[in-house]
């Protein structure tokens, strides 16, 4: 990891790690921008239930 990366923002940081995951793993745009979809909504709905935003366990629906 160069320098100028790890002095970057936390999110910069995953950001690169999770575009080097799809990179590795040759993972199609279509199917990166669907699961990303996926993975902002939960986030989001477990930020409006008050949820652990890290937990790996999906927010509940119901």
């Amino acid at each position: 990891m160069s320098v100028k990366l790890e002095q970057a923002p936390a999110h910069i940081k995953l950001a690169v790690d999770l575009i080097m995951l799809f990179e590795q793993q040759q993972i199609d745009n279509d199917t990166i921008l669907q699961a990303l979809d996926i993975v902002k909504k939960d986030i989001e709905h477990k930020r409006g239930l008050g949820g652990n935003p890290t937990s790996h366990i999906p927010a509940h629906t119901s």
